[in-house]
């Protein structure tokens, strides 16, 4: 998980996540995978509170309140104020657009603003967590 606070998380990375997972709770349980046991009986196997996404966007959320509370080049960067062109095509999925979808926040810019309030910011944190979104 080293990392994982700049990670952006897709569907499509959210599912290779899940998969992983869950094969490493079958390896760990040393569940065989002809073994025809559902995902549902090894997550009560394991009896795992959090899944590694929901670790991974705790991180990614303390580390981006982090950030943003500072005025450094970090903060240009992850917010994407950076003069220039942008590419042709669609744009990619941006960290701001999928942590602002997971906290529940009706916009990046209503995100950016809760982030200087470190106990609000905290507050949609848990909440978020909360939820299992």
């Amino acid at each position: 998980m080293y990392g994982s606070e700049a990670w952006t998380i897709t569907n499509k990375f959210k599912k290779k996540l899940e998969a992983i997972e869950m094969w490493f709770l079958r390896q760990m349980l040393k569940i065989p995978w002809k073994a025809k046991k559902t995902n549902e009986r090894v997550l009560q196997e394991a009896q795992s509170e959090r899944s590694l996404l929901h670790k991974i966007r705790k991180r990614q959320a303390t580390f981006f309140g982090h950030i943003m509370r500072q005025e450094k080049l970090e903060n240009v960067i992850i917010t994407g104020m950076m003069t220039g062109r942008r590419r042709r095509g669609r744009q990619r999925e941006r960290l701001t657009d999928g942590m602002a979808k997971w906290l529940g926040v009706g916009s990046v810019v209503a995100m950016l603003q809760k982030t200087k309030m470190r106990q609000e910011w905290r507050g949609l944190i848990a909440n978020a967590m909360e939820q299992g979104t």
